[in-house]
C-alpha cells in the first residue's frame, strides 16, 4: 500500500505496475507483460514473444538499454501494430517506444467483431473494445496504423510530420521522465512555457468546431467534437437502443448503464456488474472512437486532424449533428 511516485516508467507504485498485486497468484499475463514488466521488452526483442512474468517495481535501466558501456537501446527496425501494419518511425529509439505506445486494437479488430451484423440491432456477443492507453504511435501514423475506427468510404490522414528536429518521440519527450520538452516548444509557439500552455497551441486558422473562436488551441476543437459525439452516443443509446449509457474515464470498462437516466455517472453506477452490454455495431464503433480520442491526451499534438476526422465521422454515423463543424 506504500506510494513512491518516481518519474515516468519508473513509477513502480502506480497502477500500470501494481494492477496484478491482488491476483492469486500475482503475475502479469503474457498479453500484458511486454509493456508492464521490467523484463518484457528485452525478452520480446530477443525471442519475439511474451510470457507470463512476475510484477515488477517499474522499469529498470536494462528494460530499454541493451548495454551500459554506451547505453545503447534495443534496436527495432520496424514495429507491427494491432492492425497488422508494419511501420518505421525512421528512428530506432522511437520504434522502441512504439512497441508499447501503439494501443491494442484498431479498425481491424472492430470490424472483426461487427462485420456482417445489422448496425442497429443489439448483439449480445458484442462487448466494448478498448484501444488501451497512450496509443501515441498509432495516432501519429493515422490511417497507416488505423488505430481509430475508420468508416468505409471515408479517407483519413496518414503520419503527422512535425518540424525537422522535433519529429520523433524523444525529440519531444524526455525519455526517462516522459514529460514534454516544453521549453523547446516555445521556440516556435509563442507563449508556451508550461505543460498546460500546450493546450493553447493552434496550427491552423480553420475553425473546425464552428464556435467562432479562432484563437483557441486545437485541443479545444477536439474536445468540442468529443462533447458532441458523447451527446450523440447517449441519445442513440437511450432512444434507439432503449438502454441509457454513461461514460466514466476512470472505471473499467468505461461505459455503464445509466440506471437513473440522468446522463451523469453517479456513485454505484461505474462498477463492473453495471457495465453496458446492449451494444449495436454502430454504437460500439462510435464508442471506440470516443475512447480513442480520450486515451491519447497528447493526441492534439500527435495528429489532431486524424482525431477530428474520426470524431466527425462518428458523430455523423450515429446520427448526431455536425452543423458548423469542418472535417479536416
Amino acid at each position: 500500500t506504500a506510494r513512491r511516485i518516481d518519474h515516468g516508467h519508473f513509477a513502480g507504485s502506480e497502477e500500470a505496475f501494481r494492477h496484478w498485486d491482488e491476483d492469486d497468484p500475482a503475475e502479469v499475463s503474457a498479453r500484458c507483460s511486454k509493456c508492464h514488466t521490467a523484463d518484457g521488452i528485452p525478452l520480446f526483442h530477443k525471442d519475439d514473444t511474451t510470457i507470463t512474468q512476475d510484477p515488477s517495481n517499474g522499469f529498470q535501466c536494462a528494460t530499454c538499454h541493451s548495454n551500459f558501456e554506451d547505453f545503447a537501446v534495443f534496436q527495432f527496425e520496424e514495429v507491427e501494430f494491432p492492425s497488422g501494419a508494419v511501420l518505421n518511425m525512421g528512428d530506432t529509439s522511437s520504434n522502441l517506444c512504439m512497441n508499447c505506445h501503439q494501443g491494442r486494437s484498431s479498425t481491424v479488430q472492430v470490424n472483426q467483431r461487427t462485420a456482417g451484423k445489422p448496425k442497429d440491432t443489439v448483439d449480445e456477443s458484442l462487448g466494448f473494445i478498448n484501444i488501451h492507453y497512450f496509443a501515441a504511435g498509432a495516432t501519429l501514423f493515422g490511417t497507416e496504423a488505423q488505430g481509430g475506427y475508420e468508416y468505409d468510404g471515408k479517407t483519413y490522414t496518414g503520419r503527422f510530420d512535425h518540424v525537422e528536429g522535433y519529429n520523433t518521440c524523444i525529440q519531444c519527450h524526455n525519455e526517462h521522465k516522459l514529460e514534454v520538452k516544453v521549453e523547446e516548444c516555445s521556440v516556435c509557439h509563442a507563449g508556451v512555457s508550461t505543460q498546460e500552455d500546450l493546450q493553447s497551441i493552434r496550427i491552423t486558422a480553420t475553425d473546425y468546431d464552428g464556435d467562432g473562436d479562432t484563437e483557441e488551441g486545437i485541443a479545444a476543437e477536439i474536445d468540442a467534437m468529443r462533447e458532441v459525439l458523447y451527446a450523440a452516443i447517449q441519445d442513440y443509446a437511450a432512444n434507439t437502443v432503449g438502454v441509457p449509457i454513461i461514460y466514466d474515464s476512470h472505471a473499467y470498462p468505461y461505459f455503464f448503464i445509466d440506471t437513473n437516466a440522468n446522463g451523469e455517472p453517479d456513485p454505484g453506477e461505474g462498477i463492473y456488474p453495471n457495465k453496458y452490454a446492449s451494444w449495436t455495431p454502430r454504437l460500439l464503433q462510435a464508442a471506440y472512437n470516443y475512447q480513442y480520442a480520450a486515451k491519447d491526451p497528447g493526441g492534439f499534438a500527435h495528429n489532431s486532424k486524424y482525431l477530428m476526422q474520426l470524431l466527425y465521422d462518428s458523430i455523423q454515423d450515429i446520427g448526431g449533428s455536425t452543423a458548423g463543424f469542418t472535417r479536416p
